[in-house]
């Protein structure tokens, strides 16, 4: 059973920074992302954006799950926040809430919907910090993947990683 659900914005900043190991190493269970999303990445890969490659391999590997909405629930609260929202975000929630997953996102309207529902937030920035303290990487490596997906357009909330690690 996965522990997160990542929205487009999210798995793309890890694709694009070549550093979707990351994800994996992060979450000792599968990850997550929804029909919507993957829909998104697809549109991506046919703009040239050949390192969303890696979200392909990483489904064809397994700790990557695309999953469907499921269930009534599922698709009622999808209807319900894709006034606001795009599919990517609402699909994300709307599994997060019924499956009791982290949604991990970067995009603020989508973060506010998540909380005002109770849903578990993250984002690409959380997900670093994660990762260097669990040793997964160092902070110099954190820093660098931070820098290398600034490049690729991500507007990121600090300037370092340093900024918001526990010391």
């Amino acid at each position: 059973m996965p522990e997160i659900i990542l929205d487009t914005c999210v798995i793309s900043n890890f694709a694009l920074s070549q550093s979707i190991f990351i994800l994996k190493s992060c979450y000792s269970r599968q990850v997550c992302i929804t029909s919507f999303v993957m829909a998104e990445i697809l549109k991506g890969l046919l703009k040239g954006y050949k390192e969303l490659s890696d979200v392909k391999m990483a489904l064809s590997e397994g700790w990557l799950i695309e999953t469907p909405l499921k269930n009534i629930k599922e698709k009622q609260l999808f209807e319900t926040l894709s006034i606001s929202l795009g599919s990517g975000e609402s699909s994300s929630i709307a599994v997060a809430k019924n499956r009791g997953l982290t949604f991990a996102s970067d995009d603020l309207v989508a973060r506010r919907e998540a909380l005002l529902i109770n849903v578990p937030l993250t984002g690409t920035v959380g997900i670093l910090v994660r990762a260097v303290n669990s040793k997964i990487i160092n902070l110099h490596i954190g820093e660098t993947i931070l820098s290398r997906m600034k490049e690729h357009g991500f507007y990121a909330p600090v300037e370092s990683l340093g900024e918001t690690l526990k010391h």
